[in-house]
């Protein structure tokens, strides 16, 4: 497995503290009519999560990321391996009260109102009465169904978007230290992912250390301190954004005007087309500008040159001839 180590001058937003390691846990299902046939769901997956933290698990379907979320809950036990959740072995019932979770089909009581439903959970965490008022309005609010009419209703009327949202409300309903999302954006309409991304920004905001499955990227890339990648039960790289892709300090850049003799000593790969030179910065952009402008040329286009998620993860399926369509 490739990995890289934490880097703690890019992540500002948490400190070096584990509060999620795993080591070499594997799990193996028995499957088939006479239960003779075996299933590697996860093979000697170790990893890491720092507390304050925003973590992405991610993996085509199939890859075994549910399988390590309840693992790491509890709700499965490893076949081999062993892991720790805030300080205690996975499974350790003292941790329960410290966890939010929200799995990727929620079961949610059909004929209770966003706010009952809120009320029965508190009520499982031993919330007192007294707080269990303002605790729901505020998680309500966070989830953008405060002002709403739709609290009012039963949740078997709610749209898959507003599920998501009272699911997201329990999850946060004990204020716990680490939040863990099962695909928290799967089906949701453009509006409704939008409003997940959102919760969870305000969740990192505060301080939460958040673990999510996901196999939406664009989203990932814009919320998480670092990754992970699971494919066939194999975790094949972790780090942060720019530890993965790159750094992103090369810059493609197009230019009009100027020739080659004075654009060659600043630009790499330097190609001609359509009226446009393009290729790689060299040197410093401001100096760069400046020297534009000496020679009477203009900058059309600078951005960053590294990958895309997208591109990074598709890559990493295709160098172990993992099929996209799993």
């Amino acid at each position: 497995m490739y990995s890289v180590a934490h880097n703690s001058s890019e992540s500002t937003n948490f400190d070096s503290t584990p509060v999620v390691q795993t080591w070499n846990l594997r799990k193996v299902y028995r499957t088939g009519f006479w239960m003779n046939q075996k299933v590697e769901s996860l093979k000697d997956c170790s990893l890491t999560v720092y507390q304050g933290e925003t973590f992405g698990l991610l993996g085509p379907n199939g890859a075994g990321k549910t399988t390590l979320l309840k693992t790491l809950l509890g709700i499965i036990r490893p076949t081999s391996g062993k892991g720790v959740l805030l300080g205690k072995p996975i499974g350790d019932r003292s941790v329960k009260q410290r966890i939010g979770y929200l799995p990727e089909n929620a079961y949610l009581y059909d004929y209770l109102t966003a706010w009952e439903f809120l009320e029965f959970t508190a009520g499982l965490f031993q919330i007192p009465t007294a707080k269990q008022r303002k605790k729901i309005i505020e998680l309500l609010d966070l989830v953008g169904l405060a002002k709403s009419a739709a609290q009012k209703k039963k949740i078997k009327q709610y749209s898959k978007g507003m599920r998501q949202r009272v699911g997201m409300a329990q999850a946060l309903i004990n204020d716990p230290d680490i939040v863990f999302l099962d695909e928290p954006m799967s089906g949701l309409d453009p509006m409704g992912r939008y409003r997940m991304r959102e919760i969870v920004l305000s969740l990192k905001r505060q301080g939460k250390t958040i673990f999510f499955n996901s196999h939406i990227l664009a989203d990932v890339e814009q919320i998480c301190d670092r990754i992970a990648v699971l494919a066939l039960g194999d975790l094949i790289c972790q780090g942060s954004l720019r530890e993965l892709l790159g750094n992103g300090d090369v810059y493609q850049v197009v230019v009009r005007g100027g020739d080659s003799q004075s654009l060659n000593p600043w630009i790499k790969n330097l190609a001609w087309e359509h009226d446009r030179w393009y290729g790689e910065l060299t040197g410093q952009p401001d100096r760069f500008l400046a020297h534009l402008k000496e020679i009477d040329a203009h900058l059309i286009g600078m951005h960053l040159a590294r990958p895309s998620l997208e591109e990074f993860f598709m890559q990493q399926l295709r160098e172990r001839n993992i099929e996209f369509s799993r």
